[in-house]
């Protein structure tokens, strides 16, 4: 086996080998970025989600970062260089990265859109709405994971078995699953979880702008904060679309292309899935302020109180300065 596998290595071409240990580098790197990431949000920063639940998404998302980066894009390291697929090395892995290798991509993108919709709603209503309370957000986050589990369950059930030559097929011997999942998750995984983004985007953004023009001093640092997010959800967006549409794409209707070029644009996708460290240091000022707190071993606590809270209180304030 270690014969095999020098010779299949000397014989790989220098593009095989630069997108395979990117790949590894992509899978150690983005680990710790994201254990970073959840790590920075569940301090202090994470105490204000009673005001701001959009942290319990943010939170999910770095978890399911995490899981993507060890399915396929760990595969594009280990084929290349040891000879095998880490998805048929048993049948019991085969089922479980398979589910896992749709199932973590999809619920990414989806709570991504459920940050939009509640930066959107935050903006839009001068009160509070059920989707912005912390206790009915994880009730929106165990919908979507466990509406996305069933989609996918299928795997578990009906794919990968023995074919004659006792190789591990990770297709169905029941149905096709291979390109028409691909297909479906085209839909599920970039064009309606985009699609929705630009719309929710677009409406918090307006929104954004009308608040801008009526802040008072009070909400001034509230209107700073929605900025801030609102912001990181733009670069989001507009990322989402151009690194991850292209491999889905590719790999549903062109899967006979180049194997090294369809890796290549699985490596651009899976590094969309470690930009959000990078993206809240640069756009997230709270998130930035937290994490240079960790690494100077100080306290970055910030009270965050939301905006409908504070009014009736800085109404009383200036009609008792009135009187």
């Amino acid at each position: 086996m270690s014969n095999n596998s020098t010779t299949t290595t000397a014989d790989l071409s220098t593009e095989v080998i630069i997108v395979a240990y990117y790949s590894l580098v992509l899978t150690i790197i983005g680990t710790l970025l994201n254990f970073l990431t959840f790590f920075i949000l569940c301090r202090s920063l994470s105490r204000g989600t009673r005001a701001r639940p959009t942290l319990h998404y943010m939170r999910t998302i770095a978890i399911f970062d995490i899981l993507m980066l060890y399915g396929w894009n760990l595969d594009h390291y280990i084929y290349p260089i040891y000879g095998y697929y880490l998805q048929t090395s048993s049948i019991s892995s085969c089922k479980f990265l398979s589910f896992l290798n749709y199932f973590a991509a999809q619920s990414s993108a989806w709570l991504r859109v459920f940050v939009s919709v509640d930066r959107y709603l935050s903006l839009s209503r001068l009160h509070r709405t059920w989707f912005g309370h912390s206790k009915h957000v994880l009730i929106i986050i165990a919908c979507i994971i466990g509406v996305l589990l069933l989609l996918n369950f299928h795997f578990f059930l009906f794919a990968c078995f023995y074919d004659a030559t006792g190789k591990i097929n990770i297709n169905s011997s029941l149905y096709q699953i291979y390109p028409l999942w691909d297909y479906i998750n085209l839909g599920v995984y970039n064009c309606a979880p985009f699609i929705l983004m630009v719309i929710f985007n677009t409406g918090g953004i307006y929104h954004l702008v009308r608040l801008r023009h009526t802040t008072t001093v009070h909400n001034h640092n509230s209107h700073k904060r929605h900025r801030s997010i609102s912001i990181t959800l733009v670069i989001t967006t507009f990322l989402f679309l151009i690194m991850t549409v292209p491999a889905t794409v590719a790999f549903g209707f062109f899967s006979s292309a180049n194997p090294t070029i369809l890796r290549l644009l699985d490596c651009i996708l899976y590094s969309y899935h470690v930009s959000s460290f990078p993206l809240y240091m640069i756009s997230f000022n709270e998130f930035r302020k937290e994490c240079i707190a960790i690494i100077t071993c100080k306290r970055y606590d910030r009270r965050v109180e939301p905006l409908i809270a504070a009014v009736p209180r800085l109404s009383h304030a200036m009609q008792r300065t009135v009187h």
